[in-house]
């Protein structure tokens, strides 16, 4: 939502600005102006990225417009979710919950979170962790390694296709200076015309110069930073999740293991001690509220 009133402001703010100007809108429309300019960057995004870097845009683009997956409500659910399988497993022996990891789709404790059934990364990054403390032999260390080396490869795959539209963005100035000078060249061919049509000539050249700058800095390369927030926020997800595993794997009891983890959620989204005591322990987010509302 702040993203589309994001955009609004900008375009709203350069256009009101050019209004109260007395200029002219039918100057700024130049359809030519911008097959040059989006066509070229678009051409030199597939020039320099594999498909799947495309695709990755292409999502990663849908997301702006979104809001973060990653709120406190996710934290909540995400941590209560672990209390409980691994409660099981204190209880029951670690065995009792290879079940649940082997067919998370088919798990009782699982199906209750659809978010994180739905989150393939993640629940294979949680899944495959606890396949390795139900083997047992690994030290917690060991698992600590391998959580980070996952976590690293995966936030450099998410950073692909926001390096190569940050990589656009900036070519978008110097896109805009190809459409001026070849509105130039135009201008200079109608040399000896009407005195009007060399200045529709000269004004096109020049608004190929503003869409680049204003595409550039006011649009591509703002998504390209949510974007680049998007993954951070991934990232520090999964960190909470490490640290919880890690602590139980250390001999830390579910609940002091969940707690350790809430002090590592961002501030912003961190849910309360009472909150998530009630929810590990009543059984929900419900039940959370109530218990914050108290």
């Amino acid at each position: 939502m702040f993203v589309i009133i994001g955009i609004i402001v900008v375009f709203g703010a350069v256009v009101g600005g050019y209004l109260m100007e007395k200029g002219n809108m039918a100057v700024l429309v130049q359809p030519a102006e911008l097959v040059i300019i989006g066509g070229a960057a678009l051409g030199t995004l597939l020039i320099g990225n594999p498909i799947n870097v495309v695709k990755g845009i292409i999502g990663g683009l849908g997301g702006v417009f979104g809001s973060s997956k990653f709120g406190k409500a996710r934290y909540t659910e995400a941590l209560t979710m672990l209390y409980k399988i691994l409660s099981k497993a204190r209880k029951e022996g670690d065995l009792s919950i290879e079940g649940d990891i082997e067919k998370p789709e088919e798990s009782t404790i699982f199906k209750e979170y659809p978010s994180f059934l739905k989150d393939h990364h993640i629940r294979d990054f949680v899944c495959d962790t606890l396949r390795m403390m139900i083997t047992g032999g690994v030290e917690p260390f060991d698992v600590d390694q391998m959580m980070e080396l996952d976590m690293d490869v995966h936030h450099h795959d998410v950073s692909l296709p926001i390096a190569a539209l940050s990589t656009m963005a900036d070519a978008l100035p110097g896109l805009g200076i190809v459409a001026a000078v070849l509105g130039v060249v135009i201008t200079m061919g109608s040399l000896g015309g009407p005195p009007e049509e060399i200045g529709k000539h000269v004004a096109a050249a020049l608004v190929g110069t503003f869409l680049g700058i204003l595409l550039c800095y006011g649009l591509v390369g703002p998504m390209g930073a949510k974007m680049t927030k998007t993954a951070d926020e991934e990232r520090c997800f999964q960190h909470v999740l490490r640290v919880l595993l890690i602590a139980y794997m250390k001999g830390n009891p579910p609940i002091l293991a969940v707690e350790v983890a809430r002090r590592a959620v961002p501030v912003h989204d961190r849910p309360t001690f009472v909150e998530l005591e009630a929810a590990c322990r009543g059984g929900g987010a419900a039940a959370a509220a109530t218990q914050a509302a108290a």
